[in-house]
C-alpha cells in the first residue's frame, strides 16, 4: 500500500469535538504522531497494533523540533505507512500544518488535511461567549500571542487592532498579556472593554476569569492562571453571565479515574463527561483468555450433567459463550440447565445469549449468595461456576457446604495492561478527585501500578461498585 499522511485536527481538548473524518483516519493509521496535550481518550480510537509517538511541546519546550517531525512524516510515508499527524485544534491555524504539508509535497508524497474544531471558536463557546452577536460584534480578529508584542517590525499591528470595534481573540495569550494590554490601552482601546481569560478551554477543569481590559492581568494573576489561555476582548464577553452553560454542570472540574477494562469504561466515561467531569481512563484490568481451555472444554463436553450454572460477572458470561460457540454449539445445548446470574448486568449479558436467568440474588456477596440458595436443595447437585482464575474461594466453598458438587472453572484472566504501566506516572503527576473501582482486581492492580503507594487515591473520594470491591478497598 502506498504511504499517506493525514494532517488531522484533534480539536481544542474535548474528545467529543473530534470530527468523524478524524476518527476514521485514526482507525486506519499504522503510526500516529500526536501533540502532547491531545486527550488520551482520542488515542483509544487507534488500532491496537498502531504505534503512538508523542512529538508535542509543553510549556514552550518541544520534545522534537519541527524539522525532525517533518522528516519523520516523510520517512514513514515513504515506507508505505498510513500516518496520522494528530494536532491540537486545527492543523492550519497556528498549528504548523502548512509546513508539514509543504514538506510532504516537496517529497512527492500523498497527504490529506482533516480540519479540526479550532480553539478560536470552541473555547469561547464553551465559556458562554459568542464571538459575534447581532448589535454587539460583527467581526472577529484572530492573532497569536507567540510573537513579542513590543517588536517594532512584528507581523501583528497591535496599534491598529486597538481601534478594532469587533471581537479580538488571542491564542497563546497568557505570557504576553501585560504587554498586549499596555499597547492596546496606549493606543486608545477603552480600558473598560469586557475581557475574558479562558484556561484549559472545553475540558472539565476549564476556568474562566472575567474582567475589563485595565484589570484583567491582575485578576488572572490572582486566580493563579497559566498556559494554555485563550484571551477574548470585546463587548461579547458581557454575554457570559447569561449564556454560561459548561461550568454549571454538576461534576464540572472533577477528574474521575476509571479503572475498568478499556471497553467497559467507555459507557461510564460518556455519562460522566455529559455531567461535566473529566474521565481519566486508566484500565487496570485487561481481560484475556485462560492459560488453557482444558478445564472449560471438559466441562462443556459434559455440560448437560450440571444442574446449575452460576455466572458472577459479565466477563464470565462472555468467556463461557465464546468458547461454547467456538466448539460449534449454541444456547440450545444448555436447555436442561438452570442459571443463576449475580447482578443485573450479568443477567442482561446472559439474556443477550437467549437465556433468562432462573435466579438473581438480591445481594452480591458470596455469603449472601450462598444464603439465598438455602431455599434450593443442592444436595448432590452439580454446579458449574465459570469465572476468573483468581476469584475468591468463598462462593464454591459455601455451595459445597450445602452438599453441592462444584466445578470452579476459569474462563478468563485479568492482567495489568502494559499501556497503563506507561501512563501511570502522568496520572500521578496530574492527580484525580474521584476513583471508581468495579472489582477487587481493579483495586489490587491499581496499587500495583502505583508501586503499592496509595497516596494518590488516599486523597480523593473512592467509589466502589459492589460490597466485595468496597471491602477490598478498605482492606488495602
Amino acid at each position: 500500500m502506498t504511504g499517506k499522511v493525514y494532517l488531522v485536527g484533534a480539536g481544542p481538548g474535548d474528545p467529543g469535538l473530534l470530527t468523524l473524518r478524524g476518527q476514521q483516519c485514526l482507525q486506519l493509521a499504522d503510526v500516529v504522531l500526536h501533540d502532547r496535550l491531545v486527550d488520551p481518550r482520542i488515542l483509544t480510537e487507534v488500532q491496537a497494533n498502531a504505534e503512538l509517538v508523542d512529538v508535542g511541546k509543553t510549556r514552550g519546550e518541544q520534545h522534537l523540533n519541527q524539522e525532525t517531525i517533518n522528516a519523520m512524516l516523510v520517512n514513514l510515508a515513504s515506507l508505505g505507512k498510513q500516518v496520522v499527524r494528530l494536532k491540537g485544534g486545527d492543523p492550519f491555524i497556528f498549528g504548523r500544518g502548512g509546513e508539514e504539508a509543504l514538506a510532504l509535497k516537496q517529497a512527492g508524497l500523498d497527504f490529506e488535511v482533516v480540519p479540526g474544531v479550532t480553539s478560536v471558536v470552541a473555547v469561547p463557546a464553551y465559556a458562554g461567549i459568542p464571538l459575534t452577536h447581532r448589535g454587539t460584534s460583527a467581526s472577529v480578529v484572530i492573532v497569536s500571542g507567540s510573537e513579542d508584542p513590543s517588536k517594532e517590525d512584528g507581523q501583528i499591528d497591535w496599534k491598529t487592532l486597538a481601534s478594532h470595534n469587533g471581537t479580538l481573540v488571542i491564542l497563546m495569550g497568557w505570557q504576553p498579556l501585560p504587554e498586549i494590554v499596555k499597547i492596546l490601552l496606549a493606543n486608545g482601546r477603552n480600558p473598560k472593554t469586557p475581557t475574558a481569560l479562558i484556561q484549559w478551554g472545553t475540558l472539565a477543569h476549564q476556568r474562566c476569569v472575567i474582567g475589563t481590559l485595565d484589570n484583567i492581568t491582575s485578576k488572572g494573576q490572582e486566580a493563579g492562571l497559566g498556559p494554555p489561555v485563550v484571551v477574548v476582548i470585546g463587548e461579547v464577553v458581557s454575554l457570559r453571565d447569561s449564556l454560561n452553560w459548561f461550568d454549571t454542570r454538576p461534576l464540572h472540574n472533577k477528574r474521575i479515574l476509571i479503572t475498568r477494562d478499556r471497553f467497559q469504561s467507555r459507557a461510564l466515561s460518556q455519562i460522566l463527561a455529559q455531567r461535566g467531569a473529566q474521565p481519566v481512563e486508566l484500565p487496570t484490568i485487561e481481560i484475556t483468555p485462560p492459560e488453557n481451555y482444558n478445564t472449560l472444554d471438559g466441562a462443556l463436553r459434559q455440560v448437560n450433567e450440571y444442574d446449575w450454572v452460576i455466572f458472577t460477572s459479565v466477563n464470565g458470561v462472555q468467556g463461557f459463550f465464546k468458547r461454547l460457540y467456538y466448539q460449534g454449539w449454541d444456547s440450545r445445548h444448555l436447555s436442561a440447565i438452570r442459571f443463576c446470574a449475580i447482578g443485573s448486568s450479568t443477567k442482561s449479558s446472559l439474556a443477550e445469549h437467549g437465556i433468562k436467568a432462573d435466579f438473581v440474588p438480591n445481594d452480591f456477596t458470596s455469603e449472601h449468595v450462598v444464603r439465598a440458595f438455602a431455599g434450593y436443595n443442592l444436595h448432590d447437585h452439580r454446579i458449574l461456576l465459570p469465572r476468573s482464575e483468581i476469584a475468591d474461594a468463598k462462593l464454591p466453598e459455601g455451595l459445597r457446604s450445602m452438599g453441592a458438587h462444584v466445578d470452579d472453572v476459569p474462563v478468563y484472566r485479568t492482567l495489568i495492561p502494559e499501556e497503563s504501566r506507561r501512563r501511570v506516572d502522568h496520572l500521578i503527576e496530574s492527580g484525580v478527585d474521584v476513583t471508581i473501582f468495579a472489582s477487587s482486581s481493579s483495586v489490587t492492580n491499581l496499587l500495583s501500578l502505583l508501586g503499592c503507594d496509595p497516596s494518590l487515591i488516599a486523597r480523593c473520594c473512592i467509589v466502589c461498585i459492589g460490597p466485595l470491591t468496597a471491602q477490598s478497598a478498605k482492606d488495602k
